[in-house]
């Protein structure tokens, strides 16, 4: 019997090609969801589409004939960015595949999986009939499935510049680092006609990512795009990862732009065209994001990391958008789905729309230091989130929506979680100051690594 559990995560599925993923099993896995679109009574075709990983097109292939296979027809995309893929589900109507494994090194590969309008797959969503159906054999379906092949670019193009309007804005100059990612693929025909002078870094589509690791979220993958902003004079750099659904932000001097601060300002502008409406934000974005969003009349709502849970709060919520600390950004308008690029366009126009500089436009939405993301490879994860919670049960509050959130009476606050798709912790440190953060980051992580 097939054994999928080291695969399968939360969300997504994912594993080293050859080891733990091959066209086999992805053949298999093409099938179970055909299979379970089927027993839904759901649409009669399935839209796939790939990354430039080496071994995208092949297993987007071998996924194509599972579902074929079960007598469900597949429209194939071909190249194309995460957000690209929700779209075509979106406007489609059809549930999707992406083969893509985002920010991991090239040995990895992977699938996204959504029903038709981007409604995520996740593992208390169909992951899990999935997974059991191929370790039990998926049984041979009827055949006579067909593949089509479909161009969704300059749709999607198109649809992003709708959304938001940057047409009107001063020009501006802008570095866009793609990590040899499919950012390369995706910004051009987004900027097209647009008042940007954009400098490209790494456009070369190439999964074996040759001048860094496709993951902004490391600080070390953001050096060679800051250096060329302030080497440029350019007004916000811009990265993307491999699979372009998260943006990272760069100012004017090279710093980096936090995530919930980007959270905020979109929450804001979507809060001005929605009034009154819900916001989403994961319980690691910044304590900024919830006070900002009420001080615009907003209703900010709390959830888990992983965008499976975040589109399904938004869905139970109508919430207008939703921000990850990770740089996951949500949007209603475009199927609850996230986008990257949707979200650097709506920075792109607030920069555009006033005279200042990021860095001046940013310090609205900044309150509080962080340590950003800090990640530990623990062989016993539980029992160092036991120990740390064992030394602050007395002068703490505690919630473990996800992981461990630690409340100390100061404000400060960390929340300490295992990762989804990696054998990590996750430490996340926010307090009043930078000494203050470095003060509770290096007690905290004594006991993750003793």
């Amino acid at each position: 019997m097939t054994d999928l559990s080291g695969i399968v995560k939360a969300y997504d599925i994912r594993g080293v090609v050859g080891e733990q993923i091959d066209a086999s099993i992805v053949r298999d896995l093409g099938a179970a969801l055909a299979r379970l679109i089927v027993a839904e009574g759901g649409a009669t075709a399935v839209v796939i589409g790939h990354d430039m990983r080496d071994s995208s097109p092949g297993l987007a292939a071998a996924f194509a004939d599972g579902v074929t296979g079960q007598g469900l027809d597949v429209v194939s995309i071909g190249l194309a960015s995460t957000d690209m893929l929700y779209y075509a589900s979106g406007t489609l109507g059809l549930p999707g595949a992406m083969f893509t494994a985002s920010h991991n090194p090239a040995k990895y590969n992977g699938i996204k999986l959504c029903r038709a309008g981007a409604t995520p797959i996740g593992e208390e969503t169909g992951l899990v009939t999935i997974r059991e159906d191929v370790e039990a054999g998926v049984p041979a379906g009827p055949g006579g499935g067909t593949t089509t092949v479909q161009d969704m670019l300059a749709g999607y193009a198109g649809y992003l510049r709708e959304l938001v309007d940057i047409s009107g804005g001063r020009r501006l100059r802008v570095v866009v680092d793609a990590g040899n990612g499919m950012g390369g693929h995706t910004v051009p025909e987004v900027v097209a006609g647009l008042p940007l002078d954009v400098v490209p870094l790494y456009f070369e589509l190439d999964g074996n990512f040759p001048n860094h690791e496709a993951n902004p979220l490391d600080p070390a993958n953001l050096v060679d795009l800051q250096k060329r902003v302030v080497e440029e004079g350019a007004d916000i750099g811009l990265a993307f990862d491999g699979d372009a659904d998260r943006c990272f932000v760069v100012d004017e001097r090279g710093e980096p732009v936090s995530p919930s601060a980007v959270t905020a300002l979109v929450a804001v502008r979507e809060l001005v065209r929605s009034p009154g409406s819900a916001v989403i934000h994961n319980l690691i974005t910044s304590l900024a994001v919830p006070e900002i969003v009420r001080e615009h009349g907003g209703q900010p709502v709390r959830t888990r990391v992983g965008h499976s849970f975040i589109k399904q709060t938004m869905a139970e919520t109508d919430a207008v958008f939703g921000g990850e600390h990770s740089a996951h950004y949500y949007f209603r308008d475009f199927w609850r789905a996230d986008s990257g690029m949707l979200a650097a366009l709506h920075v792109l126009a607030a920069l555009g729309e006033q005279a200042g500089t990021l860095s001046e436009l940013m310090a609205r939405y900044e309150r509080y230091a962080a340590s950003g993301e800090i990640n530990s490879t623990v062989g016993d994860q539980a029992g160092r989130v036991t120990a740390v919670k064992d030394a602050y049960r007395d002068r703490a509050e505690f919630d473990e929506l996800d992981g461990l959130t630690v409340r100390l009476a100061d404000g400060a606050w960390f929340n300490l979680r295992a990762s989804n798709t990696e054998p990590l912790l996750r430490l996340n440190v926010e307090a009043a100051d930078d000494a203050a953060v470095a003060t509770l980051r290096d007690e905290v992580l004594a006991i993750v690594r003793a």
